[in-house]
């Protein structure tokens, strides 16, 4: 099995991106996870990687074995992947791609407005720094 990461990248000005992070450090027992915001170098060079727009940061990324999944797919492995429970909730897999997207993109549109926005992007506690890519 291979020991490489699985890799999540995060819009690094939005509360609710860094609140989400922050549940998944504070969760990830094993170390899976690394983390880059999509406005920094290594999320910029993914986007790039991926052909997606370098300004638009409006999908959650995981990247597992060079595969890319956004939105509500990467949300639901990265949870998979998240254990203690919270594998359970991947069951939502079963709800029609369209649909799962389409509640996404809703809290996705309206983030900043329900949960704030910062000036620059988040920075994390040192015990995490080495989680990051950046």
């Amino acid at each position: 099995m291979s020991d490489r990461k699985t890799v999540i990248l995060f819009d690094g000005v939005c509360n609710l991106c860094s609140n989400s992070v922050q549940f998944v450090l504070k969760r990830d027992h094993t170390n899976s996870f690394q983390f880059g915001s999509l406005q920094g170098d290594y999320g910029q060079t993914m986007l790039k990687k991926y052909n997606l727009p370098a300004n638009e940061f409006n999908s959650f990324m995981l990247i597992e074995d060079d595969r890319l999944y956004t939105k509500s797919s990467g949300a639901l492995r990265m949870l998979k992947k998240l254990g203690s429970g919270w594998q359970l909730l991947y069951g939502f897999i079963i709800v029609p791609k369209f649909i799962r997207d389409a509640v996404y993109d809703f809290i996705a549109k309206n983030r900043y407005k329900w949960f704030g926005k910062k000036e620059a992007c988040w920075l994390p506690k040192p015990e995490w720094k080495e989680r990051f890519l950046e």
